[in-house]
């Protein structure tokens, strides 16, 4: 089923999760085990998180060698993984950086292989490795042109001419939002006008950015309103578990811990950490529900723990 209809068929609040891949000769089993402990929830879909090639710097004895390679692949087969032996709709992500146009086409026509009908199309953070382009190939600059890329594929047009008579996909669209607004653009509203541009070349939901305080995403989607978007936007939210989020957060997402939450977490004990940060998101769940969001999107990466004893706060079986 598509995300959209996932929403729109929702009888009691929906709650999804947002795994990553396990790293590059690592063991899947610590993923299928997050796995078994979040299907006991049924969410309505698991989005898997994909990673472009990346620069690393390996010190040999003869000098310093430059490596390439792909931090965590697996997206494609964990996908094939959540959507075939737990029946549950997997959301791939797919990038624009770091992938022709053609690598995509290839990645989503496999994608449509496995029945798999929702993505998200996102830009994709920079990872320092700028990737050639070899001849008679394209790219994707922005995720407005990845999304126009699915949409072509939508209504049967492929880049490869003898994949013409295939039959179109049908791809469920969704992006990404900031609402605190992404810490490229130089303000909320322009923000806000490139979220307008992917939903206007096809995107049908927004996924948020993380956020602890729900003002900043009540006043986001006020202003998307305003600005003529309609599409449904779903809060993304990230359970604190660490004295040091307090400072990676800021610095990896661009978020704002509110000062409450900072000074409770600061003056804690290191034990009493997680239990603070599963009392704040289940307020911030609650108010969110209460005003009836669409959804609740939680990125869990690849912990467990404290998604479960949230919901156990919550009363969610």
């Amino acid at each position: 089923m598509k995300v959209i209809e996932h929403l729109d068929r929702a009888k009691e609040p929906l709650i999804s999760f947002e795994l990553i891949p396990p790293k590059r000769g690592g063991d899947i089993n610590s993923l299928l085990s997050v796995l078994e402990d979040i299907v006991k929830y049924r969410p309505p879909f698991i989005d898997i998180t994909s990673h472009a090639a990346e620069v690393y710097y390996d010190e040999t004895p003869s000098g310093i060698k430059k490596i390439v390679k792909r931090k965590r692949p697996g997206t494609l087969g964990i996908c094939a993984l959540i959507q075939n032996k737990y029946n549950i709709d997997a959301v791939p992500h797919v990038l624009t950086k770091g992938f022709t146009r053609e690598e995509t086409e290839d990645f989503l026509i496999e994608l449509n292989y496995l029945g798999i009908q929702n993505v998200l199309a996102i830009r994709g953070d920079d990872s320092g490795y700028n990737k050639p382009i070899p001849a008679g190939k394209s790219i994707n600059l922005y995720a407005s042109d990845l999304v126009k890329q699915m949409v072509d594929m939508n209504h049967g047009k492929f880049l490869e001419e003898n994949l013409l008579d295939a039959k179109p996909t049908e791809f469920c669209i969704g992006v990404s939002g900031y609402p605190e607004k992404h810490f490229e653009a130089p303000n909320l509203k322009t923000d806000i006008k490139y979220i307008k541009q992917k939903i206007d070349a096809g995107a049908e939901y927004v996924v948020t950015q993380m956020f602890y305080d729900n003002k900043y995403y009540f006043d986001f989607v006020d202003l998307c309103t305003q600005m003529g978007i309609t599409a449904p936007i779903i809060p993304g939210l990230k359970i604190l578990t660490s004295k040091v989020q307090l400072h990676t957060i800021p610095k990896n997402f661009y978020v704002n811990i509110p000062e409450e939450l900072a000074d409770e977490v600061s003056n804690a004990k290191p034990e009493h950490v997680l239990d603070i940060g599963i009392k704040w998101a289940a307020k911030q769940v609650e108010e969110l529900l209460n005003k009836n969001v669409p959804s609740v999107h939680f990125y869990i990466m690849q912990n467990s723990k404290p998604i479960i004893k949230l919901m156990e706060r919550l009363k969610i079986k």
